[in-house]
Parts: structure tokens; sequence; C-alpha cells
């Protein structure tokens, strides 16, 4: 379950968890992360949000552990985790909505194999056009958002790769000491290269 205080949420942050109740409930994918109930707790002045539970964390929980014994994931494993990934993206892309947080934090496992996309608070219906809004997790943001320029579906497939560079390697491609450092790397396109 999450909860969302309502009373210390600004209007913007209002009408994300909103829209996620909204994108929430018009998915039904067995990538995508359920939505079950929604409600507001007019006493704790809290809106929660009921979603499936995800029984074996999220992959950067997992990813976080096996880079404390350097224990690096076998391709089958990644193949597996990345396919689940891809298809879930696609049903949101086949819907017209971009997730526009695309991260390993993102991503949910289950102890029956299952891999779900969640977190779809930032997510928008693409109508038609591009979009301008800066949002997303800088490491994971493509050229175009750091650059504040429209952008469409292919700034989703940037967060992805980014993921799976770092479900592979354990490291982000574009790390620096400072934001402004990310921002020249990423528009440079200069990645880090790890030696597995």
């Amino acid at each position: 379950m999450k909860k969302i205080i309502v009373t210390r949420l600004s209007a913007k942050e209002k009408e994300n968890a909103l829209n996620e109740i909204r994108i929430l409930a018009s998915i039904n994918h067995p990538n995508i992360i359920s939505y079950k109930d929604a409600f507001y707790d007019n006493e704790q002045h809290s809106l929660y949000i009921i979603m499936e539970f995800a029984d074996d964390k999220d992959l950067d929980f997992k990813v976080s552990e096996r880079c404390k014994t350097k224990k690096y994931f076998a391709e089958d494993e990644i193949v597996s985790i990345f396919k689940n990934i891809v298809l879930g993206l696609k049903t949101l892309h086949d819907k017209k909505i971009m997730h526009r947080d695309l991260k390993l934090a993102n991503i949910f496992l289950f102890k029956n194999g299952g891999v779900k996309i969640g977190d779809l608070n930032v997510s928008k219906i693409l109508k038609k056009g591009l979009l301008n809004t800066q949002t997303g997790t800088p490491y994971y943001a493509s050229p175009e958002i750091w650059n504040n320029k429209p952008y469409d579906f292919k700034s989703d497939i940037w967060s992805l790769g980014c993921l799976l560079y770092e479900f592979i390697t354990f490291n982000p491609p574009f790390k620096g000491s400072d934001m402004k450092e990310v921002f020249e790397l990423v528009n440079k396109g200069s990645y880090i290269f790890n030696k597995l």
C-alpha cells in the first residue's frame, strides 16, 4: 500500500497521485503493477493507494545486494527480467502512456519470477505531438529532457537503455560528481566503461 499525505502535497503532487490512480486503474497486464483500490482518510489527511504487493522487493534492491558481493547477474536472468520490462513498457506505449521515470527502483519483482513496472505517478498520456515537462530521475533522463526540449516515447527507451546498463554493470552509464557533470556526459554521450 502506498500512502500519500495529501495535506503536505503541492497541487502538482496531488495531481500526480490522482494521475497514477487513473492510469493504474486503466491497465491490466502481467508486467504492470496492478491497482487494487484507493481511499482518502479524512482524519489523517492522507490518500492511500493500494497496489499489488511485490513479494521479492525491487530491482534496485537486488542490484545493491549483488553489488556488495560483486556477483553479477547471469545472462539468462538479465534476458528474462529485461524481456518482461520491455513487454510492460510496450503495453504502456501501445496505450500512448509514457512512464517518464523508468529506473531500477520502479521495477518490482516477485518470488514466482514475475517482473512488473510500477510507480506511474509521473506517467503521462501522449495524445499527440511531444511533451515538454522536465521529469524523471537524472541518471536515466534523455538528452531532450536535460535540455528542456520536447520529447516522446524515445525518452522512455533511453531510460530503458540506462536501466539495462546499470542492471548489467551495477553503475549508471552517466555518473558525475554533480548534476552539471552528468548533464555534460549525457549530452556528449560519454558513458562510463565498466569491465565486468
